[in-house]
């Protein structure tokens, strides 16, 4: 009974040029696409990165409307505040609430 023999590297080499050969065989054998069916994959993967990118427009859209809002509210919280009243404008406000308030009264 022989033993199991260690392929060498001609063993090899000859293994894998005759896959590529048969591999080549089968991709030459397969049957061409028609160009009716090449031009309607074309069609639908350009609408396909036609919704991508106006997905991204979109989403960069929204992205500068929020940046722009963000900058907006900023605006507004370092808006200075209204300068204090003086005492005399006080005074008279405190002075009308009381008027207000007798005139409710009577």
């Amino acid at each position: 009974m022989k033993g199991y023999k260690e392929p060498g590297f001609q063993d090899r080499a000859a293994a894998s040029a005759r896959a590529k050969t048969s591999a080549l065989k089968k991709l030459k054998a397969a049957p061409k696409l028609d160009p009716a069916e090449v031009a309607a994959r074309v069609a639908r993967q350009q609408e396909r990165d036609a919704k991508v990118a106006a997905k991204r427009a979109e989403k960069e859209e929204a992205r500068l409307r929020e940046r722009e809002a963000q900058a907006e509210a900023k605006r507004e919280r370092e808006k200075p505040a209204a300068p204090p009243k003086s005492e005399a404008e006080l005074k008279a406000a405190r002075d009308a609430r009381y008027a207000a308030r007798k005139k409710r009264k009577s």
